[in-house]
């Protein structure tokens, strides 16, 4: 028979476990943190006041994306407005290695899967690339909207996962766009592109260059991730700080996309024997890199 002081103890346990489970997390961005004065509005306190129906006194945690998180009890509600009062104040540390997936924008609503599991898995970055064999046809209009969806997305994925470092979703662009954003350094052939680079803050955007670069490819000449992987540590005798992992749509890259990322210092690599459906490879290589890097 269990004793009334360990009954005391079970319960405050499932207390503990009951708050850390069900606490609700909302995110404020960086220009309007504010960890003396935070406050919810638009999108986020309607959703707290009108969809969970949080009353004066109920806690939640507030995290601006940048690792940074409040704890914080509901002190004034408005209409469109939700004031908290600071009970605890935390940082997360960065992760140790800044990974960015470049995708091609895949067929449905898969890239919206894409964007969530990289959020959960601890992408710093995600870079939707309109590839010649993409089959959605995307405007300059719709290209914008489609940001702004997935942001949204990665959002969400990251309220509920406990991220406290948000992914920056960047607009669908070519190829060739996406490495004017992020060009080979100067002075540097592609075969010396892994060579390691000063450790940056993630997701500032002069981060152009990367330790190593990646493309998933089905020609013969890809290696194996794990043995460059093992390759770049026996050379550098440390870990890259920062990866660009390229992921092409269905039916792979073309082969001039393939030579362009190549002339940019992507190393291809093989995902195994099995070809692999677009987000599964997303997610394949995300969390090869999550385990060995992170």
């Amino acid at each position: 028979m269990i004793s009334r002081a360990w009954q005391a103890i079970i319960r405050e346990i499932r207390a503990i476990r009951g708050y850390a489970f069900f606490v609700h997390r909302f995110y404020i961005s960086p220009n309007e943190w504010d960890p003396g004065a935070s406050a919810l509005r638009g999108s986020e306190a309607h959703h707290a006041l009108n969809v969970l129906r949080m009353k004066r006194g109920a806690k939640a945690v507030l995290f601006n994306g940048r690792g940074r998180e409040i704890t914080g009890e509901i002190v004034d509600l408005a209409h469109d407005e939700i004031r908290f009062r600071k009970l605890h104040e935390a940082e997360t540390p960065a992760l140790r290695c800044r990974i960015t997936l470049g995708q091609a924008i895949p067929k449905g609503k898969n890239m919206d899967l894409i964007v969530q599991k990289a959020v959960e898995i601890g992408a710093s970055e995600i870079g939707p690339l309109i590839s010649e064999r993409t089959i959605v046809d995307i405007d300059q209009k719709e290209a914008a909207r489609k940001q702004a969806k997935w942001q949204q997305a990665a959002i969400e994925a990251a309220k509920q996962c406990g991220q406290n470092w948000l992914p920056e979703i960047d607009v669908p662009r070519k190829l060739k766009d996406f490495f004017t954003q992020f060009p080979v350094a100067a002075g540097m052939s592609p075969a010396d592109s892994s060579l390691p680079q000063p450790t940056r803050l993630p997701l500032q955007k002069n981060e152009s260059q990367f330790d190593l670069r990646l493309i998933g490819s089905l020609q013969s000449d890809a290696q194996h991730l794990k043995k460059i992987l093992a390759d770049y540590r026996s050379e550098h005798r440390h870990r890259p700080a920062s990866v660009l992992i390229l992921i092409g749509p269905e039916g792979d890259f073309t082969p001039a996309e393939l030579a362009l990322a190549k002339s940019q210092g992507c190393r291809p690599i093989t995902l195994g024997p099995i070809i692999l459906r677009v987000e599964t490879a997303a997610i394949y290589c995300l969390s090869v890199l999550s385990y060995e890097l992170l």
